[in-house]
């Protein structure tokens, strides 16, 4: 009677037994990042019966490489999921899991944000929102003293003075002109790109691999940003990152702010000072003859090779970076989507706007020479984004600063 039970006795013993697993996510905590993270891992993981564990790092994106090179050059298996920089799977590839068999809907997403993130044929992260550097401006204020939108880098001069000096004559001592990020950190990087490009004066590097950091539009355009330190914007700017410009904002203080889109929705919260008083507008050109310039930005999810569960990991990517959580994302915190057609959403542009007024400046944002750099990238920027400090503090003039740089980036990139 015993051995006629033996097989289903068997059967049993070798079934699965589901249990859950804990993942570990690193979100920013930049705006409302930490939160809208927070809220869209707790769905997954209540969806999977699986635990997430959300890691803090440090909202320094030069600070967050270096964190995590030395977590994946130890193979820790800390980290199951990372959320990396648009320019940095080229520096983390080889040690990032392939998404390719993961993910199934890649058609879904802007092919150049795709493209982005397959490094040698291997897809090493998922376009999870994309950033394009943006002008936010009171629009009461330009309302009052009857000015325009400013077209040029020189009317936004001339119109942060004229309303820096009315509201401080009327009482306001704190307002300043205009606000941005001076750090010396990427984040200046993808300001003074802007600046150099929008002055036809090119991204640095140029498809051939040529540095050029010494013509006349990089030369005007670091002669012009450096004019507004103390005169309409403050000198602590040389200090600032995204949340030090938003926080002089958007308790009043400035006329004009350039910021990445997640401003917004803080912008106009309820408690907001500034709520429905504030508009966007690509960045100005560097002069008639010049251009608009929005330094293309955005942030990836790429799972580590080390995670113990990169199935499980891979599907919290796919979770995240999926149609409605784009959505939800895009409305709740203006994260600008990766998937085209969220931008023909009615509920996302009625929500937000300026995501189709502005379609053109997200999908045509300039790069930062990362591609044609490679793995060298993080030290072209550092190089760059000191000396462009370094100018803006008046360490040193703006030609002999860049003849020096030019020759640094020849000899780190022969």
């Amino acid at each position: 009677m015993k051995t006629k039970y033996l097989p289903l006795l068997g059967l049993v013993m070798l079934a699965p037994v589901a249990h859950s697993e804990t993942l570990s996510i690193s979100c920013g905590a930049v705006g409302a990042e930490l939160q809208l993270c927070k809220e869209g891992v707790d769905a997954w993981a209540a969806k999977t019966g699986n635990t997430v564990k959300l890691v803090s790092t440090p909202n320094s994106s030069t600070e967050r490489l270096s964190l995590y090179q030395q977590i994946l050059s130890a193979g820790s298996t800390d980290l199951d999921v990372l959320q990396i920089d648009v320019i940095w799977p080229g520096m983390l590839a080889s040690q990032l899991l392939d998404l390719t068999p993961y993910i199934k809907d890649q058609a879904e997403f802007f092919p150049s944000m795709i493209s982005n993130d397959t490094i040698n044929g291997k897809l090493v992260a998922m376009p999870w929102f994309t950033d394009a550097g943006l002008l936010f401006y009171r629009k009461d204020l330009l309302e009052k003293y009857k000015l325009p939108v400013p077209a040029t880098w020189s009317e936004l001069s001339q119109s942060a003075k004229v309303i820096q000096d009315g509201e401080r004559q009327a009482g306001n001592s704190q307002m300043w002109g205009y606000v941005w990020q001076g750090r010396a950190y990427e984040g200046l990087t993808c300001d003074a790109l802007e600046w150099v490009y929008s002055h036809n004066g090119g991204t640095l590097i140029n498809a051939q691999g040529e540095v050029d950091v010494t013509n006349p539009g990089v030369i005007a355009a670091l002669n012009q940003a450096k004019s507004w330190v103390n005169t309409i914007s403050p000198e602590g700017v040389l200090n600032y990152a995204e949340e030090e410009a938003r926080g002089v904002f958007q308790t009043g203080n400035a006329a004009f702010m350039r910021n990445w889109p997640y401003a917004w929705s803080l912008a106009q919260a309820s408690d907001s000072p500034i709520r429905d008083k504030v508009g966007v507008a690509p960045l100005p050109k560097g002069g008639e003859d010049g251009q608009h310039a929005a330094t293309l930005g955005g942030w990836q999810l790429a799972v580590s090779k080390y995670s113990q569960h990169p199935q499980l990991a891979a599907d919290l990517v796919s979770y995240l970076t999926s149609y409605e959580e784009q959505k939800r994302r895009a409305i709740k915190g203006t994260y600008n989507p990766t998937r085209p057609a969220l931008y023909q959403d009615a509920e996302v542009t009625t929500a937000v706007p300026f995501f189709k007024d502005l379609y053109d400046v997200f999908v045509n944002g300039v790069p930062r020479p990362s591609s044609i750099s490679g793995d060298k990238y993080g030290q072209v920027s550092n190089a760059f984004f000191n000396t462009v400090h370094e100018v803006l503090a008046g360490s040193q003039p703006a030609d002999k600063a860049t003849k020096d740089l030019q020759h640094k980036l020849k000899r780190l990139l022969r």
